[in-house]
């Protein structure tokens, strides 16, 4: 079972999966399975609503998930 599989899953349906995402309906999340993918801007929100379950890595396999999830670490400690 791939990510996007393991996502409609959790959610139940391709429209509680939109509805958790905030998109504007099952079609979009239609496209994903098609695509096998689903665009990197959602990956992290799937994740973050699975507490982990479902990995961005599983969702797309295109990004580098080790250096997005590097870069989101302060890179400077501001001054006081």
């Amino acid at each position: 079972m791939n990510g996007i599989d393991k996502t409609i899953k959790h959610f139940g349906s391709l429209s509680a999966v939109a509805r958790a995402l905030g998109l504007s309906g099952y079609q979009v999340v239609q496209q994903w399975v098609s695509a096998k993918r689903v665009p990197a801007e959602h990956c992290t929100r799937i994740e973050e609503l699975t507490s982990g379950a479902i990995r961005c890595e599983e969702l797309n396999d295109r990004v580098n998930w080790s250096v997005v999830r590097n870069s989101t670490e302060p890179t400077t400690k501001a001054t006081p």
